[in-house]
């Protein structure tokens, strides 16, 4: 069984300039009674009291806008970032997916670039090498996976990440919207993959701007503002409050048969 759990949790970043980083300044700046003010470095507040139980069958959504805290969080559920102040605690194996482009190098072609990017989500060389003719056939790059990825476009790097993310078995998927330029037919391939990635999932965080995308994968969600949890229900609950109105209202009639067709457990 997989689970995350975070108590009181807050995050912060302490910025450095140029001034604060002089120990020669910072020293002066303690003489004459001034101990303790020119040498305050300043902090971001990133996240606040954070208090959170995540187990096996969960299907978290997060929404907020920008800066709202969703990616730092989902740093934080992964051990990237440890707590400044609280405590966090995670059982499982993490895949987290936040940029499709990490663990790439543009100087090898993409049948080693799947490999490297592989162990980079946790997995073993056997289990990618047995994975490596799915994952081609999927990206319909053809001889294009013989050479280095600095020769692919855009489109061609994402359709190589995504066909590697999408091979993983993950405990524990936390991902971070990250589907970029690819073709209409192609998205909807890579959507189909993103589902079935998700129900072998044992946990999933998901953090998204797009409702259809969210609705197809999610149970419930957490509304982040200002690096603080502002809501947390179901999904439609959710998404209700925060956009001001039903998100099924807009949905095409396709995205609704996609989220009827989808069984997403749910774990509470």
């Amino acid at each position: 069984m997989v689970s995350i759990d975070v108590w009181d949790a807050s995050v912060d970043f302490p910025i450095f300039d140029a001034k604060t980083r002089s120990l020669k300044k910072k020293v002066l700046g303690k003489v004459g009674g001034k101990i303790g003010t020119e040498s305050k470095v300043p902090i971001i507040e990133a996240l606040h009291d954070i208090n959170l139980s995540l187990s096996t069958g969960d299907r978290i959504g997060l929404v907020g806008h920008n800066g709202a805290g969703k990616s730092t969080l989902l740093r934080l559920l992964s051990g990237i970032y440890e707590p400044t102040r609280g405590a966090a605690r995670i059982q499982g194996r993490v895949a987290p997916v936040f940029d499709l482009g990490v663990g790439m190098d543009q100087e090898i072609s993409g049948y080693e670039n799947i490999l490297i990017r592989g162990l980079y989500l946790g997995m073993s060389r056997k289990q990618m090498e047995k994975r490596v003719d799915d994952i081609a056939d999927f990206t319909e790059l053809g001889d294009y996976l013989s050479m280095p990825l600095r020769t692919y476009s855009t489109g061609m790097r994402v359709r190589l990440a995504l066909g590697v993310v999408t091979s993983i078995d993950p405990e524990i998927l936390l991902l971070d919207e990250g589907i970029g330029a690819v073709d209409a037919a192609f998205l909807n391939k890579a959507r189909d993959r993103l589902v079935d990635l998700v129900r072998r999932s044992g946990l999933l965080v998901f953090a998204s701007h797009q409702d259809d995308l969210l609705l197809e994968m999610c149970t419930s969600a957490i509304w982040m503002d200002e690096g603080r949890m502002k809501m947390r229900g179901s999904l439609r609950e959710v998404l209700t409050a925060y956009k001001g109105k039903d998100p099924f209202e807009n949905l095409s009639q396709e995205a609704r048969d996609r989220i009827g067709q989808t069984p997403a457990p749910s774990g509470g």
